[in-house]
């Protein structure tokens, strides 16, 4: 019972700490709007905040190394709150720029000190139940999070200060728990070329989804705002993204361990340029269509980094787990850094279809590569587990590693 209760205090931190950080993406979009930032600058604060969790992921082990898991979380949550207070103090979007750095300090860092606490606590008995219950908490909060838009004034100092509130009050449950700290794990060693050695489709794939979801997430409410959605659908559909991915995990979980997974790969990405175009071509629908596109649009590009991850693995042994899952990252995080400014350039350019015309373009040549990829190398003999696989940090390999290789 003690276990489950500390379990709980992490889960209650990511839920404040998923409120508050998930909200000032979509606040920020729309803060820019309202301040007449350009459409490339507000592009910028999303890559702004990627650059910042690559930074936290890399950087978190080492700080958790030296003053322990309590302290560097408050470390990170002060990073957090801070860039986020500050924003209404210097209204400039290359000030905001480096606010988002620190909100994506804050992101990587608070979610590498937590998956270390629930690695050393985890045992056999309770790691499917709080793995289970770890993805329902993220996934559910992020959902929240994208509807604070709606109720948000943009550009406004209470919005910000409220957002603050929420990231301050993610410290309590971790600083107030009474069980002892875990002992500190070793700092990973990164090798990103470790992904592209067991699977350069894995780390193309890894790429595309990036690709899709930081523009969507990031650059999302320009184009909501360019098509004539009103902040309440706006909302509506950052949210439906989300809900769409949570979905299809499942079902494609099932495919991706009955079927090669390569193909299931490429039928993802075709899909996925089916439903881009479907969005990008059907802007003025009424709300309902609105959620059904934007629906359609996270079932089929969300679970792509899952199946890229699976597929990976199968070519990694139970020894490389740990540190083939942080190469993956690394990849997400580089497309994730370059996706929402050049979706927003190009939105700016060519007008809002111009970022879903770039994501299908993006799984376009996933679907080629694919297919030369398939016609090199057979498919792997053996295969691990499909597991559904957070994008939080590097650490993230620890605690499905074992998953992947269970019968």
């Amino acid at each position: 019972m003690r276990l489950m209760i500390s379990f709980a205090a992490l889960f209650l931190s990511v839920i404040l700490l998923q409120l508050s950080t998930g909200g000032v993406g979509p606040l920020d979009a729309l803060s820019g709007i309202t301040l007449d930032f350009t459409n490339a600058q507000i592009g910028l604060l999303g890559s702004a905040h990627f650059f910042g969790f690559f930074i936290g992921c890399w950087w978190a082990p080492r700080l958790m190394g030296t003053i322990g898991h309590s302290r560097a979380f408050a470390a990170f949550t002060a990073a957090g709150a801070i860039g986020l207070l500050a924003h209404m103090l210097v209204i400039d979007a290359y000030a905001w720029a480096l606010m988002r750095v620190a909100s994506g300090l804050c992101v990587a860092g608070c979610y590498t000190v937590i998956e270390a606490w629930l690695q050393a606590k985890l045992t056999n008995e309770t790691r499917g139940r709080a793995m289970g219950t770890y993805r329902v908490v993220d996934m559910g909060a992020s959902l929240v999070a994208q509807m604070l838009i709606s109720v948000l004034e943009p550009a406004s100092y209470v919005s910000y200060n409220l957002l603050a509130l929420l990231c301050c009050a993610a410290l309590l449950p971790i600083t107030l728990t009474r069980t002892a700290e875990p002992e500190t794990p070793d700092a990973l060693r990164l090798r990103p070329m470790l992904a592209v050695t067991r699977s350069p489709l894995a780390a193309a794939g890894v790429v595309v989804a990036a690709l899709s979801s930081a523009s969507f997430r990031m650059v999302g409410p320009v184009y909501g705002q360019e098509v004539g959605l009103a902040v309440d659908q706006i909302a509506w559909f950052l949210s439906a993204f989300v809900a769409g991915g949570a979905l299809a995990q499942y079902p494609v979980g099932w495919l991706a361990d009955k079927y090669d997974r390569r193909w299931v790969l490429i039928w993802l990405s075709i899909a996925s340029i089916a439903s881009s175009a479907l969005t990008a071509l059907t802007g003025d629908l009424g709300t309902a269509g609105v959620l059904l596109t934007a629906t359609l649009f996270g079932a089929t590009t969300f679970p792509i980094y899952s199946v890229a991850a699976a597929h990976a693995h199968d070519f990694a042994d139970a020894s490389e787990r740990v540190e083939l899952s942080a190469a993956l990252m690394f990849f997400f995080a580089l497309g994730a850094i370059a996706a929402p400014l050049m979706a927003s350039t190009l939105i700016e350019v060519y007008g809002p279809s111009a970022m879903f015309v770039m994501i299908g373009a993006g799984h376009g040549v996933l679907v080629i590569f694919g297919l030369i990829r398939m016609r090199m190398r057979p498919s792997a003999r053996t295969r691990t587990r499909y597991v559904w696989a957070p994008r939080t940090s590097f650490l993230i390999g620890r605690l499905t590693g074992r998953a992947r290789d269970e019968d």
